[in-house]
C-alpha cells in the first residue's frame, strides 16, 4: 500500500502493527471501541480491518489515492470501525475518554481502547485528558503507548525527555504495565488485564520499522517513501515470496 501510493509513515505503521492485530483478533468485542490517536498509522489499521474481512483488496488498492476512503489518516466517516478522524496528535485520548465516560453514564458494556504514540505525550492535551480520565475513574478505558522511541524531529529523549514514562502514570495512581510490543502473547495478556480505579496504561516497547533492517530505528522512515529496490528488499525480509 505504502509503496504503490509512494507515501511515508511506514516506520510508525510497522511499530504498531503487532499491537493492532493482537487487539482486534483476540481482545475486541462487539461492545468495545477503538481510537487510533496516532493517526499516521492508518495503514496498519486498514490492514488489520482487512485481515478480519472488513475491508477488501480493492479497498486497500485505493489507499491514499484520489477519492479514497482510505486516506493517510483515518477518515471522519465512511468506515464503521473508525469513529473519529485523527492525526492531529494529542486528540485521541480526549475522544476516547469521552466515549468511556458515555459508557459509564449509560451503564453500557464494553471497553474503550486508545493507541497513542510516545511522542504524543509531549502534547498538553494528552495530559489534560489523562487528568480527566483519572478524575472520573474511567476503568473501562485502556491506553496503549506505541513506545518506539522516535518522533518527527528526533528521539523522544532528545526532543522532550519524559522517561521513565511509567513513573508519571504511576504518579496518577494508575495501573501501568510495560510489554514487548512485538510479542503477541505479552500484548494479549496486558490487554486482558483490568484496572479498578482509572484507565489501564500499557507501555508497549516497539521498534520503528520493525522487521525491515534498513528501516529499524531510523528516524527517516517516519517520513520516507520506498523506491522499488527498497520495496523488494523489504518484502524479502518480511517473508513475502
Amino acid at each position: 500500500m505504502h509503496f504503490e501510493s509512494s507515501v511515508g509513515h511506514i516506520g510508525g505503521n510497522l511499530s504498531c502493527l503487532d499491537i493492532l492485530l493482537t487487539l482486534y483478533h483476540t481482545v475486541l468485542s462487539d461492545d468495545d471501541q477503538f481510537v487510533l490517536s496516532k493517526g499516521h498509522a492508518a495503514g496498519a489499521l486498514y490492514v488489520t480491518l482487512w485481515s478480519l474481512g472488513r475491508l477488501t483488496d480493492s479497498d486497500l488498492s485505493t489507499f491514499h489515492k484520489e477519492n479514497t476512503l482510505l486516506s493517510g489518516h483515518p477518515p471522519a466517516s465512511g468506515i464503521k470501525d473508525i469513529p473519529f478522524a485523527t492525526g492531529s496528535l494529542g486528540h485521541g485520548l480526549g475522544l476516547s475518554s469521552g466515549l468511556a465516560l458515555g459508557k459509564m453514564f449509560s451503564q453500557a458494556s464494553g471497553r474503550v481502547f486508545c493507541l497513542t504514540s510516545d511522542g504524543e505525550w509531549n502534547e498538553g492535551s494528552t495530559w489534560e485528558s489523562l487528568i480527566f480520565a483519572r478524575h472520573h475513574h474511567l476503568s473501562n478505558l485502556t491506553v496503549i503507548i506505541d513506545a518506539n522511541g522516535l518522533q518527527g524531529f528526533g528521539t523522544t529523549s532528545e526532543v522532550a525527555d519524559l522517561s521513565p514514562l511509567s513513573d508519571k502514570f504511576c504518579g496518577f495512581g494508575l495501573k501501568t504495565l510495560e510489554v514487548d510490543g512485538h510479542d503477541s502473547e505479552a500484548i494479549n495478556e496486558a490487554l486482558l488485564s483490568s484496572s479498578s480505579d482509572g484507565p489501564l496504561m500499557i507501555i508497549a516497547r516497539t521498534t520503528k520499522g520493525c522487521g525491515v533492517s534498513f528501516m529499524e530505528n531510523k528516524l527517516g522512515w517516519h517520513y520516507l517513501p520506498m523506491n522499488a529496490e527498497q520495496y523488494d528488499t523489504a518484502c524479502r525480509e518480511v517473508g513475502d515470496p
